[in-house]
């Protein structure tokens, strides 16, 4: 008889089976962070894990309670990535043939670490959802034993080990913050921590761009979005799993919702204050603090990957950037004369803006010696010092007008 899942029993004999292919991630105290919002906050590092993901302890416990039968099968799933490297990195563990269908959005990073253990990749689909069907199709075609990224009960019990961790270090702990996709590791945190104890408030984070789960319980049962838009790929998911709703009705307290771009000014706060790559999906949690109404509260923020490509990463780093106003453009009508450029430029050194480019449009009106455009793009500590150089231009008479940054 197989055993029932998401129990007390399960979840200790959970967190023992992962503990032997886990990194023992220990809680981070932020005091950037603390300090901006008010709380004691605490990060649960999950993108230090070996795969650089919480997914390796969902997919190790769930091949580890499979019969040798089903494992020589061989095994197939689908993943936009953590999942994918988690099942890749267990099924060698065990000796077992893996199969993963990966969107063809997925970051390169991803796949060349899933190929790394061992897995054979397919891509196919562009979201999530669509590369699941074509497991499922390929699972009975060939006889494959299919994990399910999220919705199963084993893969939420062995996501919540991370939640026996948290209690076990910060036994007060008040908020538990947890980024959803599917709803495997907010179901696994959330129904463990509330057998722990049942005032620690759970707090599901999606992206605004693929809020399926908040959808679904606004509706009081699982919808599907009609589509996804999000840079938080890990979490692009359309239907949350079916099996979890019920336990994540009882067990969430709320769902914070995150929009794009407050993903990439937490990059560079972590970068920066905590010298931490975490990916956008990983994220979620960071950016939803400054959601909180709590004050004074012991809060965890579950980081839950860092597998993140070299060129989404520069273009992260960029637009926060440029969202922080630490890279802007101001656009500039000056008479088409020698020494015009130099007397510009003089102002900038005045006022400490470092120029990234310059570009100079002749042709921005009929006559010339009336006008042209000089487009500054520069750098600068922030907001304060980008009003400073401004308003030194306009102190000259140049009228500036700041543009949209183009790098």
């Amino acid at each position: 008889m197989a055993k029932e899942m998401l129990t007390l029993e399960a979840f200790e004999e959970a967190s023992e089976v992962v503990s032997r292919v886990v990194r023992d991630t220990k809680l981070v105290y932020s005091e950037y962070f603390s300090n901006q919002t008010g709380n004691k906050v605490y990060l649960k590092p999950e993108n230090m894990q070996l795969t650089g993901a919480y997914k390796l302890r969902g997919a190790y416990y769930t091949i580890s309670t499979l019969s040798d039968e089903d494992r020589a099968k061989g095994l197939i799933t689908a993943s936009a990535g953590n999942h994918a490297q988690g099942v890749a990195y267990a099924a060698k563990a065990y000796g077992a043939k893996a199969v993963i269908v990966m969107p063809t959005t997925t970051p390169l990073i991803k796949v060349n670490r899933t190929k790394s253990y061992g897995a054979e990749v397919i891509l196919y689909g562009d979201v999530y959802d669509e590369a699941c069907e074509k497991a499922l199709e390929l699972a009975k075609e060939k006889g494959y034993t299919f994990i399910h990224p999220f919705d199963d009960l084993r893969v939420a019990t062995g996501q919540g080990s991370i939640a026996m961790e948290i209690v076990r270090e910060l036994p007060l702990v008040d908020y538990i913050l947890v980024p959803i996709g599917g709803g495997g590791l907010a179901t696994g945190v959330s129904t463990l921590a509330k057998l722990l104890n049942p005032k620690i408030k759970v707090i599901g984070v999606e992206p605004a761009g693929a809020a399926c789960l908040k959808a679904s319980l606004d509706a009081g049962k699982v919808v599907t979005l009609e589509g996804v838009n999000t840079i938080a790929d890990g979490t692009a998911v359309k239907t949350p799993g079916l099996s979890l709703f019920p336990y994540l009705q009882k067990n969430l307290d709320d769902i914070i919702t995150v929009e794009d771009s407050e993903l990439v000014v937490c990059f560079l706060d972590m970068v920066e204050n905590h010298k931490m790559v975490v990916e956008n999906s990983g994220l979620l949690t960071v950016a939803a603090l400054k959601h909180m109404k709590a004050e004074g509260k012991k809060v965890v923020s579950i980081l839950s990957g860092g597998n993140m490509d070299v060129i989404t990463m520069s273009s992260v780093v960029q637009n926060g950037l440029i969202a922080r106003d630490r890279i802007f453009t101001v656009s500039v009508l000056l008479p088409d004369k020698p020494g015009m450029l130099a007397k510009v430029s003089g102002i900038l050194a005045e006022q400490g803006g470092n120029v990234i480019k310059l570009e100079h449009n002749q042709f921005v009106s009929i006559n010339r010696n009336a006008a042209v455009e000089l487009r500054i793009t520069l750098e600068a500590f922030g907001t304060e010092h980008k009003n400073q150089i401004i308003d030194a231009l306009e102190k000259e008479g140049y009228k500036p007008k700041v543009v949209k940054t183009n790098i």
